[in-house]
């Protein structure tokens, strides 16, 4: 498994009903995790045939470990206005994909539209919330400014330390596991192959064009090869003339259970330190550390601590919580933070880097990546996001 985890389902093995591996395929996808399954489903749903190749199973990376949140607004920052028109147009995308989603799995994904709330505690934080607030206004992104009653007003169970918040309409969250139970099911249903507990050991290549892919399991011809290993995207060994530069960002998160003593929310609450989830079962998610650490999934006594104090200092009901779950993730974080969209080599195409915004940006990610591959074109939207624009112009004349 890719992520430590305490208290929550994983395996490294396949799981019982996992394909073997066909020789052939018009598209053969990298990575069973989000961003993997998304493409792969779209391109099925085309009457592409469409092989997942994943070495454990699918989604043990980072799509399970995720909180969920699609938050094109409380996650932006500064120096991330060229993300925007990506983030926004994946946001509209959501409602489309959420119903398709859900009417072709049979399954719920447990979508909530409350919005988020992004709160100061203290006077210190005030300031900071209001440039964050402007920042917002400036690229065209939905928040209202509440003052410290009308955000405890919507979340009681806050302290009354709470100064003044912001309010995100438009950013709304979804059940990692259920999301992926779904994308799983309509990718097979179809017609998609995933063929789980398979590495991949090479591209294979002839005439100079990506054409399928070697593996511990044989050998699969395909049309097209899209890389989708989330934080192992950049570890070279596939493609070693290929510069990725991605990276694992990790992150601890642990899962607590709401009940009428402890409170509850409603709203996703970020905060400077923390986030927190609810979902629809009660349980309440809480993250996340950000940690340089390489692919070290050991969980830390003191990130356990900084989730739960930074929980704690803006709702003391977490006090009265259970711990059902605790566990670590690797976010594939790109040197810019932003994702790396589009064909590297013919043949090869990119679809890595999503950073924290994996679940927000799944719906533009797989339109993006179908409509290259169905019909050679790059989406006006994705096309800032190509490996390109991390090439010097020492580099290319070098």
């Amino acid at each position: 498994m890719h992520a430590q985890t305490i208290g929550r389902r994983g395996g490294a093995g396949p799981s019982p009903e996992s394909d073997r591996l066909p020789e052939r395929a018009d598209v053969a996808v990298i990575g069973a995790g989000l961003i993997g399954l998304s493409i792969a489903w779209r391109l099925a749903r085309a009457g592409v045939a469409v092989a997942v190749v994943e070495r454990g199973r699918a989604g043990d990376g980072a799509s399970l470990a995720a909180t969920g949140m699609l938050a094109a607004a409380a996650e932006h920052e500064p120096g991330g206005e060229a993300l925007s028109p990506l983030c926004l147009a994946s946001q509209r995308l959501w409602h489309p994909f959420r119903d398709e989603l859900e009417a072709e799995s049979g399954l719920t994904i447990d979508y909530r539209r409350e919005g988020t709330l992004v709160i100061a505690l203290g006077r210190d934080e005030v300031e900071r919330l209001r440039f964050r607030h402007e920042l917002q206004r400036r690229d065209g992104l939905a928040a209202e400014w509440l003052s410290g009653p009308a955000v405890r007003a919507r979340e009681p169970g806050l302290r009354p330390t709470v100064t003044a918040g912001l309010f995100c309409p438009e950013d709304h969250q979804v059940d990692p596991a259920r999301v992926m139970a779904a994308l799983r099911a309509a990718f097979r249903a179809a017609g998609g192959r995933l063929i789980e507990g398979c590495t991949v050991t090479a591209l294979s290549r002839e005439g100079g064009r990506v054409a399928g892919l070697e593996t511990t399991s044989g050998s699969l011809r395909a049309g097209h090869v899209v890389l989708a290993s989330g934080a192992w995207a950049g570890e070279g060994s596939l493609v070693p003339d290929l510069a990725l530069p991605v990276r694992p960002l990790k992150g601890q998160s642990m899962a607590l259970q709401m009940t009428p003593r402890s409170g509850h929310l409603s709203h996703v609450v970020w905060t400077e330190q923390v986030h927190m989830a609810p979902k629809g079962d009660g349980t309440l998610i809480v993250g996340a550390t950000v940690e340089e650490t390489g692919f070290d999934p050991h969980l830390t006594a003191g990130g356990l601590y900084a989730l739960l104090e930074g929980a704690r200092r803006a709702l003391p009901g977490v006090e009265e919580m259970q711990v059902s779950g605790v566990w670590s993730g690797f976010r594939p974080t790109s040197d810019d933070d932003a994702p790396i969209l589009g064909e590297a080599r013919p043949g090869l195409v990119l679809a890595a880097g999503h950073h924290r915004n994996g679940y927000l940006l799944a719906p533009v990610t797989a339109a993006a990546v179908a409509t290259l591959i169905l019909r050679g074109e790059t989406l006006p939207v994705a096309a800032p996001f190509g490996l390109a624009r991390f090439t010097s112009p020492s580099s290319e004349t070098s």
